[in-house]
């Protein structure tokens, strides 16, 4: 379809490297020795393992249970026995092991009984629900759950769901097969998600050096009837990012800070992810393989669908690597890494395996010092200035790269492509993000330690609070009983008194009066009570063994006493009163 399309700032055109994969059609791949599935494949929290080692799984099994909303569940890729759930390396830049579960193959790939649901007839939370126990998240590299992007922003109506066929990174053509092949799958996934969303349109946005999957998009939709746009965009890196694309199709400019493009009222789905939503949705199968490229340094470059935790070194052989091949670069060469080993599992997000080697991938040049030529930020699609960012994080000044917006990098490689100092700035990029996550747990560990120690004075107060009433309160009580006691006892006093008419009983004017007042009778218990403490405190701490003290020892006492006395740790000795025949008259 031609419509008028807006370019974003920057970009680079890398060479593509896809025509080695995306002559053949998808295989197969064969069933692994064993399967290493991650309970972490995806944003957000951490599935919990639900099976044990030395049970037996069927295909399609949920292993791991969904942790809170924007979370997935995760399920077993074929049937087969459980032989630990263990750490196990996970495919990652860090190397750090992850929470698996390691299943033996017995070889029926036996299947659970699979429940579809009407997405028409049922309640979107339905949908939403058998969507994330099915395990869907976007399969276009950062692994968000799609239930939690189909959810509807409030307040902002859906103008525009876009489906993201670009596939700009060099040497991947997952996305491109998948389309040519499965586009009829594609195009129902795309409904699943218009009829959940409800957007006035939906683009489907292709690269033009995709003819091939543009034709059979289009098709699809035709054969479908339904009314989307195949829009071909122009090949430029990296324009398959969800915030270019929406640039690209829709004029848009979306914010750095922005994380939620709902919020504009257009939202992004990878092609991969509405062909899987379409096969959990009608056919009730979860996430268990995806499509991938084996490309690099082999003889047999090609794309396969995968199960889930196959072991990448497997994959690799079928694509039969050159002997020099020294490495497994997952991703593309722009923003994928090496793993750490050939044993490490494929993943939900893996998208494509690149065989290394020093031919393919020369080494770099030593790194020079930065000219300040301004490339990187040239070419830089979120006009950021990585030079700057540069200098910062070196000099890990990590308030200031806040200040030139780091966390706006999407780290696609570009101004480490065009860096003729041959710096790697990404890595740069990556080490500062880390070290300023790592203090904001610090600082929030810090602030949640500060919290408790608060809470447990308030309450320590309180308690004492509490406790001092119920003193006082049992005094009152105590000195009110007193004082009826002794009403009681001067009633009786007066009825049994003799009466004589040589006795006058002055009349008393109040009766009232008379009575014991239980308030007052409580404060003088109460005040009683303090003077009894004080009076114990004082003989606890009356100093012992002085009567054979020096005068000068007795002295010194005596101005430690008055001391004590003028702080008010102690109360001062009462007088004692003169004797009646001492009394000045």
């Amino acid at each position: 379809m031609l419509m008028n399309l807006f370019k974003f700032k920057g970009g680079v055109k890398p060479p593509s490297n896809k025509l080695q994969s995306n002559h053949l059609p998808i295989a197969q791949a064969p069933m692994p020795s064993r399967l290493v599935v991650p309970l972490h494949q995806s944003i957000g929290g951490t599935p919990q393992p639900i099976v044990a080692a030395g049970d037996h799984v069927l295909k399609g099994q949920k292993i791991g249970e969904a942790d809170g909303w924007i979370s997935a569940a995760v399920h077993a890729p074929t049937s087969g026995t459980v032989l630990e759930v263990a750490m196990h390396v996970r495919p990652h830049p860090s190397g750090l092991d992850s929470l698996c579960v390691v299943i033996e193959p017995d070889g029926k790939d036996e299947w659970i009984t699979r429940t579809p649901i009407d997405h028409k007839a049922a309640a979107p939370a339905d949908v939403f629900h058998h969507l994330q126990q099915c395990g869907i998240v976007g399969l276009g590299g950062a692994g968000f759950p799609a239930h939690g992007k189909l959810t509807p922003s409030k307040g902002v109506a859906m103008d525009e769901l876009i489906i993201n066929g670009a596939e700009c990174e060099p040497f991947i053509t997952c996305d491109d097969l998948l389309m040519r092949e499965r586009a009829d799958e594609v195009v129902r996934g795309i409904a699943v998600f218009r009829d959940l969303l409800q957007p006035k349109r939906v683009l489907i946005g292709i690269e033009d050096n995709k003819p091939e999957a543009i034709a059979a998009m289009q098709a699809a939709v035709d054969a479908q009837n339904e009314p989307f746009s195949v829009v071909a965009v122009p090949t430029l890196y990296p324009a398959g990012g969800a915030k270019q694309l929406i640039r690209v199709l829709t004029g848009k400019e979306v914010p750095g800070s922005m994380r939620s493009t709902a919020d504009m009222g257009v939202q992004v789905f990878n092609v991969g992810t509405a062909y899987s939503a379409w096969r959990a949705v009608a056919h009730g199968e979860p996430l268990i393989s995806r499509i991938l490229t084996i490309t690099g340094n082999v003889h047999a470059p090609r794309n396969y669908e995968v199960l889930i935790g196959t072991p990448m070194g497997e994959l690799l052989a079928l694509a039969q690597p050159h002997p020099d091949t020294d490495g497994i670069l997952m991703g593309g060469p722009m923003m994928g890494f090496l793993v750490p080993n050939p044993q490490v599992p494929v993943v939900k997000t893996t998208n494509c395996l690149i065989a290394h080697d020093d031919r393919l991938f020369p080494p770099k040049a030593p790194e020079m010092p930065c000219i300040r030529c301004g490339s990187c930020a040239q070419v830089c699609p979120h006009e950021l200035q990585p030079f700057e960012m540069y200098w910062f994080s070196r000099a890990k000044n990590f308030g200031k790269t806040q200040e030139y917006n780091i966390f706006d990098c999407i780290e696609c490689g570009c101004c480490s492509y065009v860096c003729p100092s041959r710096i790697p700035l990404v890595q740069y990029f990556r080490f500062a993000k880390s070290e300023i996550w790592a203090r904001e747990r610090e600082k929030n560990a810090a602030d949640a330690a500060k919290s408790r120690f608060e809470f447990k004075q308030v309450r320590e107060e309180r308690e004492k609070a509490e406790k001092a009433e119920k003193l006082a309160k049992a005094a009152a009580a105590q000195a009110a009983k007193k004082a009826a006691e002794a009403a009681a006892a001067a009633n009786t006093e007066n009825a049994t008194a003799p009466t004589a008419e040589t006795v006058t009983t002055p009349a008393v004017a109040d009766p009232a009066a008379a009575a014991v007042n239980p308030e007052k009778e409580a404060k003088r218990a109460t005040i009683e009570a303090a003077m009894a403490r004080a009076k114990a405190q004082r003989e606890a701490v009356q100093p012992k063994n002085t009567e054979s003290l020096t005068p000068e020892q007795q002295k010194a006492a005596a101005e430690i006493e008055a001391r004590r006395v003028a702080a008010h740790l102690i109360e001062p000795e009462p007088v004692a009163s003169a004797p009646a025949s001492e009394k000045p008259e």
